[in-house]
């Protein structure tokens, strides 16, 4: 959960009734389920230092991308070592367990980890040029170091994201030592091979994950802490309320706008669930949606989030780096999808409304649009970043020049003006929000060097071409599974790096999938592992401030976002959706049919279409809506003409239940 910080929790509105969480209630269920929300407690003058060190490290990072001329080799441990340094400092070493902990306490045992796995670091950038020019003949020292490192480093995930991706790490680095070993290599030259490539080269630890994540990705991160304290996050939800406040169930359809625009910017699926949620989440339980539902409307839209153009999360810029396409040619290829994955919650929302009859906001309550036109200069920096990057300047100005556009606009606004506090605030966050995302990346570069230098990517072609017998269909679902089963608890970020590195060749190499498209698939379905059960950290998050039962509410979450689990196959079966070898017709056919194909499964979930549907009628409709679901002439033109029969049918039965 990258986003959620105390200031965060202390943003929910304080208690108005027994039915609606608090901070504290947000604060307990995530520290049960969630590493990153146990940060060790500052306060006072070490609060302060804190705050201004973490903020000199967002400024150090916009000097080293627009100024510096290093060495990738400098730039990549220093980065990684600086956040080894951090992660000591606001990570204690185990969860609370609801005891408090020590306020201004730091253990001695973490200051000197911490020394050793930064040193570690630091030492490689203070003698880069000899460990070069050395090349694999590393001495002993360097391979204690290395070692030191890597465990330093394991620890750090430990703490900030959990052991599910250790686990992974470690049973990759177990193979290369087998694989070696079992070759006839002594244990020393098979140790000292493995730190070498690990850690000394840029195809382990400081690859491209590491390499994509100082500079882009932290950039970034810090343009979303702008610009969320120019107040956009308010101005979103007004917007949302302006449009669809009014209508049948009007909150929760408000939730799904603006957790869309607001996901892209923060970038986080739990961090958006508590933002926005606090404010629609309890507008949903007042119009009469159960908690359940209210807490998984909020999930499943902030979740989706990160799939929304232009921002996409930090996941997108990897994405343009390791498939080589440039970034705006992937946000272009990506708006159909992200549409067609809110028209999925968007229609079951609306459903669910009709059949409980719930109403809308009072128009009376909602804002006025000539009130909020004078406000949208709050988009200036996001248009001005989508001109800058398609006009041709790279990820790290483009971002930088929008973060100043931040300061700039909001200046126009005495409520949330740039104030030095404020500055600082904004800063202290872009720094705190990169701690998980670059220690995931250091760890997922583990098992990219070792499929690199082992080979162990033709390994898994060969495994799942022989299991699925060729077909692409068994190979997805293979890979499907993977991508949740390790997203599980783990940063988008990390899962994507991961997949892309192991499973996504499969899709390309072995199944001969284009290879955008097996990239947006694993992205995809790291990102719902947010909301899929058991460890839907976003779905906690929504239960926590619904009061609701968080595995149920998981279970709603999943159900809503079930355009997510077919949107992936639905890309890769037919490219023509991401804008591949496609015409204008084409794309038209594949909107209709895949808007008429949501419209007939959201009705079939939710046994609601205009009047309650029996299951008969329920489980045709599914059968449609997968038809025009998968690509085909065929099978679009049957899956229609049953959407349209039933739909036929549903007028009829509701024009003689009137008068009854």
């Amino acid at each position: 959960m990258s986003d959620l910080k105390e200031k965060e929790l202390q943003n929910i509105p304080p208690v108005t009734d027994s039915e609606t969480g608090s901070a504290a209630d947000v604060e307990e269920i995530m520290k049960k389920y969630d590493r990153e929300s146990n940060i060790r407690p500052w306060e006072g003058v070490p609060a302060l230092v804190i705050k201004i060190l973490l903020a000199a490290f967002s400024v150090f990072m916009i000097y080293m991308n627009l100024f510096a001329v290093w060495d990738e080799r400098i730039r990549r441990p220093l980065f990684l070592g600086t956040v080894i340094v951090f992660v000591f400092i606001l990570f204690p070493a185990r969860k609370s367990g609801g005891r408090p902990q020590k306020v201004n306490r730091i253990p001695i045992y973490d200051v000197i980890i911490a020394a050793l796995g930064a040193g570690s670091f630091f030492y490689f950038v203070a003698n880069n040029k000899a460990i070069i020019d050395r090349a694999t003949r590393i001495n002993d020292t360097e391979i204690i170091l290395g070692v030191i490192g890597i465990l330093v480093l394991a620890e750090c995930c430990r703490r900030v994201t959990g052991i599910p991706i250790l686990v992974v790490a470690g049973c990759f680095v177990i193979y290369a030592f087998a694989t070696n070993l079992a070759n006839g290599k002594a244990l020393y030259k098979v140790l000292r091979s493995v730190i070498y490539n690990l850690f000394y080269t840029t195809n382990g630890i400081i690859g491209t994950p590491i390499g994509v994540c100082s500079t882009y990705i932290v950039l970034f991160i810090i343009f979303g802490a702008f610009l969320e304290a120019t107040g956009i996050a308010d101005f979103f939800i007004s917007c949302a309320n302006c449009i669809a406040g009014s209508a049948s169930g009007g909150p929760a359809k408000v939730a799904v706008i603006s957790s869309a625009l607001c996901g892209m910017v923060s970038g986080s699926s739990v961090g958006n669930t508590v933002t926005t949620g606090s404010v629609t989440i309890p507008m949903m339980k007042k119009t009469g949606y159960p908690g359940e539902f209210a807490g998984a409307v909020e999930a499943a839209a902030s979740t989706g989030g990160q799939i929304m153009p232009p921002i996409m999360g930090a996941a997108a810029f990897l994405m343009a780096e390791m498939v080589g396409v440039p970034y705006s040619d992937i946000v272009i290829r990506a708006i159909l999808p992200a549409v067609l994955y809110f028209t999925g919650i968007f229609l079951m929302v609306h459903l669910r409304a009709k059949r409980l009859g719930l109403k809308g906001i009072p128009k009376s309550e909602l804002p006025e649009v000539k009130k909020l036109l004078p406000r949208i200069y709050l988009l200036v920096p996001l248009v001005a970043l989508i001109y800058l990057i398609t006009a041709g300047y790279t990820m790290s100005r483009a971002a930088i020049i929008a973060t100043l556009l931040c300061i700039v606009v909001s200046f126009f606004d005495k409520e949330h003006r740039m104030s030095p506090k404020k500055f600082l605030d904004a800063l202290e966050t872009g720094a705190r929000n990169t701690l998980s995302i670059a220690v995931a990346c250091g760890i997922a570069g583990i098992i990219a060097g070792v499929v690199t230098m082992t080979g162990l990517g033709q390994v898994f072609i060969s495994a799942i071409v022989g299991i699925s017998h060729g077909h692409l269909m068994i190979a997805l679902i293979f890979t499907m599974l993977c991508c949740i089963v390790l997203g599980m608890g783990v940063p988008t970020t990390a899962t994507y790096i991961i997949m892309a590195t192991t499973c996504a060749p499969i899709l390309t190499t072995g199944m001969g999938l284009n290879t955008l498209c097996a990239s947006m698939f694993v992205f995809y379905f790291g990102i719902v592992a947010d909301i899929t059960p058991p460890v839907a950290l976003a779905a906690y998050a929504g239960s926590a401030i619904a009061k609701s039962d968080p595995m149920r509410t998981a279970l709603n979450a999943s159900k809503l976002a079930i355009a997510a689990f077919l949107i992936p196959y639905m890309f890769c079966l037919n490219p023509a959706m991401l804008l591949i070898d496609t015409t204008a017709v084409e794309f038209v056919v594949i909107i209709v049919t895949s808007v008429i194909g949501m419209y007939a499964i959201s009705a079939a979930l939710e046994g609601y279409m205009l009047t309650h549907l029996n299951p008969v009628m329920r489980i045709i409709l599914l059968a449609a809506g997968l038809m025009l679901i998968y690509p085909g002439t065929v099978t679009d033109i049957v899956g229609t003409a049953i959407t349209v029969v039933v739909f036929i049918i549903e007028i009829q039965m509701k024009k003689n239940a009137q008068p009854a």
